[in-house]
């Protein structure tokens, strides 16, 4: 939708979630802002006060369908921290191996579902079939590989706890059952075509970036902070570890920064068009703090891959900046394959160490402390759990960091940067304002995970009379 002053995009289609774009045109028709708006709201954060810390782990993976496993072992880490308590070696094998297969199932349904009609049928084609099913018509064998890559990573969970999504069975202090030979020799059997899907997404995009460079660079390029979890030798990390922030020319700001302690270094602050706040690394303070987490964030601020066959895509990825990090939001794309492909590696060697059948898996405690802080990188960044209980274990706050919420000011920048080269406002084009949800899609968010703050949000309620009349607004925030 159209008129002289904006551009309305609504919905964002092929995302997690409800959301819309409205660009602001000059008096040239040029574009002169842009802004992206969640306009779904879910109160998490605020529901699960009065909740005992224990119940945590089965209530926040119904956040999201699509990323349960890492609200679960956010939500594990942060009760066992509560619990002051570590789970057994076997115990975190299963957890990884989910967190690994939930990331692989994600991922694929990003790239091959959600992102590939754009590289397979074009910007500008038909948006009637530029969708997973236009795929399934003119590439079939390409979506069915995508349909199975996804379902090996929800397989991984139905075999492990009997359920694709919203998974069972993990509770604080480890697991509740342990892993079946029989399951673990499936699941192995499955590794050679994963990772032979991996690598045709991979063929795939390097293929439209050897015809479409130019533009890949270009899109939604621009100087950000990088911030994730890495291993204690900057290896890439996923499952656990410490915080790196990495700036635009790869230098590193900080380094293995406990998780624990991250409101000394991550403030957000609230914007009245959309309910996702803009967080920002506070030594940078605002805006000059904005940073981007995710697979991009990921691969730029590592410094080598945990597998070799990731490792030798790793090192093709770092030379894309001549070493510095990679800018372009179209990248993102990338990253997520090798990261798909590091995770079916991570996946094989766990199911082939023989400690996984260990029937050792609980380790028991009760609270000992009254904070707990929990991390893991989602698919789409880092997550982090903060929980707050009185001397009973009842939870009197909850604070959840989202990944979606931290690429916020990245998306609000980036499609702003492709509306001014590509939209304008006195020759309207379908495909322009494809190329502007397209930003979006990077950064593959969930919306649903993001819009959970508690507190006063701004909100506008107009009154309409029987004829569509306004009769009354009002504002707050």
């Amino acid at each position: 939708m159209a008129d002289s002053k904006t551009v309305t995009i609504n919905p964002v289609t092929r995302i997690e979630g409800h959301a819309k774009i409205t660009i602001r045109l000059g008096p040239d028709g040029k574009p002169v802002d842009a802004q992206f708006h969640v306009n779904e709201f879910r109160g998490f954060e605020r529901f699960c006060e009065g909740r005992m810390f224990t119940e945590m782990p089965v209530i926040t993976p119904r956040i999201c369908g699509i990323c349960p496993v890492s609200h679960t072992v956010a939500s594990l880490k942060a009760c066992e921290d509560i619990m002051r308590v570590a789970p057994p070696p076997a115990a975190e094998m299963q957890r990884k191996l989910l967190h690994f297969g939930q990331i692989i199932s994600s991922h694929a349904l990003s790239f091959f579902h959600l992102s590939s009609p754009d590289m397979l049928l074009g910007w500008d084609s038909d948006p009637v079939s530029r969708n997973i099913l236009g795929v399934a018509g003119k590439f079939p064998e390409l979506a069915v590989k995508g349909i199975r890559l996804r379902k090996f990573g929800q397989e991984i969970s139905e075999r492990l706890t009997g359920k694709k999504l919203h998974t069972a069975g993990l509770i604080p202090g480890g697991v509740a059952n342990p892993v079946r030979a029989e399951d673990r020799d499936a699941l192995l059997a499955w590794i050679p075509e994963a990772t032979e899907t991996a690598q045709t997404g991979l063929k795939l995009f390097k293929d439209f970036m050897s015809k479409n460079k130019d533009e890949m660079d270009a899109f939604a390029s621009f100087p950000s902070l990088y911030y994730g979890l890495v291993g204690s030798s900057g290896e890439h990390e996923t499952y656990d570890g410490r915080i790196r922030v990495l700036d635009s020319d790869g230098v590193v700001l900080a380094d293995q920064l406990n998780p624990r302690n991250y409101l000394d270094f991550i403030a957000e602050r609230p914007v009245d068009f959309s309910y996702l706040k803009f967080p920002y690394y506070k030594p940078k303070g605002f805006p000059d703090g904005f940073y981007r987490v995710g697979p991009l964030a990921r691969l730029n601020i590592s410094s080598k891959m945990r597998t070799p066959l990731a490792q030798k895509e790793f090192e093709e990825f770092k030379q894309l900046n001549g070493g510095k990090p990679v800018q372009g939001s179209f990248y993102y794309h990338q990253a997520r394959l090798i990261e798909t492909l590091t995770c079916i590696e991570q996946v094989r060697d766990i199911l082939n160490d023989p400690e996984v059948l260990s029937k050792d898996i609980q380790s028991r405690a009760s609270r000992n402390q009254a904070e707990g802080v929990g991390c893991a990188e989602a698919p789409r960044g880092t997550l982090i759990h903060h929980y707050v209980t009185d001397d009973n274990g009842v939870l009197t706050r909850v604070n959840l960091v989202i990944a979606t919420g931290q690429n916020n000011p990245a998306m609000n920048q980036g499609i702003l940067q492709v509306a001014k080269k590509y939209v304008d406002g006195k020759d309207l084009k379908e495909g322009a304002l494809n190329r502007v949800e397209g930003v979006i899609r990077c950064y593959d968010p969930c919306l649903s995970c993001s819009t959970h703050a508690a507190g006063t949000m701004p909100i506008s309620l107009e009154i309409l009379g029987p004829d569509g009349a306004r009769l009354a607004t009002f504002r707050r925030g």
